[in-house]
């Protein structure tokens, strides 16, 4: 006999200790939600935890998987799949389910051999425009906090749950809420579901280019690579990744694919004393809690725009994140140890197609005026400093619209180092104008204290989502202009995140399967 229970504990309790003394009937029990409530644990009260439990007289087995492949497919046929990011690798692993070897090609390096190349663009400043934070293996998810939770419903959340799990990470990630890979573990899960594809028999060009796509029939598709070859494949998968911004436009004038421009997100990373933010949320409690987090959110009647944080990385680092020369960008990440001595986020607002001159005949404008941003953020890193350092500037100036050249920045978790800048100036006065009003707004509410005079604001943040969409039709999932090219991912406007990413992989791979695979 089972049943399920719902206990409240506080955050010094024994759940084990409390299941043997309350429910001694069932020697046996599994996890599947726990949460933590610390609403007002700034103001004394004490945090509990809420779990939901199974409780059994019997061993609890793990129930069969829902999506196990009963018969497998024998054919010669390889899907390619552009880009080895989450979306990318969970598409051939769900066509490796059905038995379906694939390649995928990615313009980056391999893990080892892309934190080197990583490391010297912090430490120097010598970018590879094919292998940084954004392309390479694991695509920009390496290198982010490894957040896995997503707000997409799918019953694949907890196929990519489950897999995370079998190549390494820790098994709460099935039931705590908010899961947390980190980026050093998430390198390490990522390698070994590298491996696992290609000891089954796919293939990783790694540090191999698409350059173009030539031509797509009904026979398949012929891509064009930068090392001069081409190839035909019975079909594509595009999972390039939100900023590979050359080979969209490429293939856009190469065959008029179906592209349209979408609204996106951009601002500032804002970087507090950890301890601070702990302090903040969790008050007395903050040694018993470890590394706090926050989800903040402004929405402006007025102008019917929100501005939200993003990719919030407690114990974390800020990261110089560019992938073309001349270019400065901001990202974030943490480890699962949270060892950093700050915490920092993205502050975004909300960008829409009538912020930016855009139209059906280039779809691209998004992309222009977000370059605009970097371009100026590194014109002036070269002016104040070498051009590797991130423009900054504390929150209290950027608040006041002043600079104050002879207060120095704080210390900084950022491993380029920072140069003190009015970063106002590189953002339209309507961008600095809803992002100040969101920090007094979440001042003023939510986060009372936000507003530390020690925070820091690192810019800029550009590449929190694509400025495009490619279109694909509902039910095939093929490009609405060619069919055999499956527009998958962040990059092509579906997905917004390591998990919601990976999850349109595996339904692309199942439409796949679907459409061309079963006879």
């Amino acid at each position: 006999m089972d049943k399920k229970v719902e206990i409240k504990l506080k955050i010094t309790e024994s759940l084990s200790l409390f299941l043997e003394k309350n429910h001694p009937a069932f020697p046996y029990f599994k996890i599947i939600q726990k949460s933590l409530d610390a609403r007002k644990a700034n103001q004394g009260k004490t945090p509990i935890y809420l779990y939901r439990v199974l409780l059994s007289q019997n061993p609890i087995e793990d129930k069969k998987d829902q999506f196990e492949v009963k018969s497998k497919i024998k054919r010669d046929l390889k899907p390619v799949i552009i880009g080895a990011g989450p979306a990318g690798l969970f598409c051939a692993l769900r066509l490796k389910d059905y038995g379906v070897e694939s390649v995928i090609i990615e313009r980056g390096e391999s893990t080892k051999k892309r934190m080197l190349s990583i490391a010297k663009y912090w430490r120097r400043g010598e970018l590879d425009t094919e292998s940084n934070v954004c392309f390479g293996e694991g695509g920009a998810g390496l290198f982010s906090d490894g957040k896995i939770y997503t707000r997409v419903k799918s019953p694949y959340i907890s196929y990519v749950i489950n897999k995370f799990i079998e190549f390494g990470a820790d098994p709460e990630i099935a039931y705590v809420s908010n899961p947390h890979l980190g980026s050093y573990k998430i390198r390490k899960i990522i390698s070994r579901l590298s491996q696992d594809l290609i000891s089954f028999g796919s293939e990783i060009k790694f540090e191999h280019k698409l350059e173009n796509i030539k031509e797509v029939n009904n026979k398949g598709v012929e891509l064009a690579f930068a090392n001069g070859t081409s190839q035909k494949y019975p079909m594509v998968v595009l999972a390039c990744g939100h900023s590979a911004e050359s080979l969209y436009e490429s293939i856009w004038k190469s065959i008029n694919l179906s592209i349209t421009p979408k609204p996106f997100a951009l601002g500032f990373r804002i970087e507090h004393p950890r301890k601070y933010i702990d302090d903040l949320q969790f008050g007395q409690f903050s040694k018993d809690l470890g590394a706090a987090t926050y989800r903040v959110k402004y929405f402006d009647k007025n102008i019917e725009r929100g501005s939200y944080s993003f990719c919030m990385c407690p114990g974390g680092y800020v990261l110089s994140s560019a992938t073309q020369k001349n270019s400065l960008v901001t990202n974030g990440m943490s480890n699962d140890s949270h060892n950093s001595p700050w915490s920092n986020s993205a502050i975004v607002t909300e960008i829409s197609l009538k912020d930016f001159k855009s139209n059906n005949e280039n779809p691209f404008e998004g992309f222009r005026f977000i370059n605009q941003i970097e371009e100026k953020a590194f014109n002036s890193s070269k002016l104040n400093a070498t051009g590797k350092e991130l423009p900054a500037l504390s929150l209290r100036e950027y608040l006041s619209n002043s600079l104050d050249v002879s207060k120095p920045l704080p210390a900084s978790s950022c491993p380029s180092r920072l140069f003190k800048t009015d970063i106002s100036q590189f953002y339209p006065d309507f961008v600095n104008e809803r992002l100040r009003n969101a920090l007094r707004a979440i001042d003023n509410s939510k986060l009372k204290g936000f507003l530390l005079d020690e925070a820091l604001l690192i810019a800029p943040e550009t590449r929190t989502s694509s400025p495009i969409t490619i279109l694909r039709d509902k039910n095939s999932l093929e490009s609405m202009s060619h069919p055999r090219i499956y527009p998958c991912g962040e990059g092509a406007g579906y997905a917004g995140g390591i998990t919601s990413a990976a999850i349109d992989g595996i339904r692309v791979a199942e439409k796949i399967i679907e459409n061309y695979l079963i006879t």
